[in-house]
């Protein structure tokens, strides 16, 4: 008898998904990540991007195909099982509670296991020393790519195999995007698997291992990322010649 490969830590097959029945965004979109990747997926507005990380997350149902993690389906199952699978989402947007303590967001990032949520914010502040510094300050007075990394800690307070990202350096300058790249490569070496949609494309497929272009809500290029990132039409259309 052959020796049982096991399945892929996350594979997303054949997803059909919008916002309603006659709104296909997705139009049959495939995806897979392996224990270790960075994974990114990069391409125009309006592509589908988000809307494909919306769909794993369980915050948008898909109207077809089928969305596994470690071999169990999930797709169209509630955020809150999937989260409490090992997948975390960390949105674009409103992505952490303002008027809250960054120590108080992490306590909401734990909420699935409460009783595990000091010493899991210990280890966070222990991972972000930036956070540490500012634990009693309302996260509305955190920089731009200081939100982003509360936010990305929040989602770690569930130790999640899965780290899906949207968009994390969206109105960020060059040095806080630069640093917020930097936490993400330092996430992904603690052993956590990452599907990020990026609009800095040259530095997403500088962080992954595999990259994915979607065009029209279908798949346009699958590839090494750094195989696309040499591709003349890639570096036409998305990074700047």
């Amino acid at each position: 008898m052959g020796v049982l490969t096991p399945p892929a830590l996350l594979v997303v097959e054949g997803v059909v998904a919008g916002y309603s029945v006659a709104d296909e965004i997705l139009k049959g979109v495939d995806l897979t990540l392996e224990a270790g990747e960075i994974v990114s997926v990069i391409g125009p507005n309006g592509a589908g991007k988000s809307t494909l990380l919306k769909v794993i997350a369980g915050l948008l149902a898909p109207h077809q195909g089928a969305v596994r993690l470690r071999g169990e389906a999930i797709g169209g199952r509630p955020p809150r099982v999937i989260s409490a699978l090992g997948l975390a989402f960390v949105p674009q947007e409103q992505n952490v509670f303002p008027s809250m303590t960054v120590r108080e967001n992490l306590e909401m990032g734990g909420f699935l296991d409460p009783a595990r949520s000091r010493a899991r914010i210990d280890a966070i502040f222990a991972r972000f020393p930036v956070l540490a510094e500012k634990r009693r300050q309302a996260a509305r007075t955190l920089s731009g790519g200081q939100r982003q990394i509360l936010a990305m800690a929040m989602a770690l307070m569930v130790e999640p195999a899965v780290l899906l990202l949207d968009e994390p350096s969206a109105g960020l300058a060059p040095r806080a995007a630069a640093q917020l790249f930097e936490t993400i490569a330092a996430i992904h070496a603690d052993g956590v698997a990452i599907a990020m949609v990026e609009q800095n494309a040259r530095e997403a497929l500088r962080l992954a291992h595999r990259g994915y272009i979607l065009v029209d809500g279908r798949n346009s290029l699958i590839g090494p990322a750094a195989e696309l990132a040499r591709n003349p039409d890639v570096q036409r259309i998305f990074l700047g010649g």
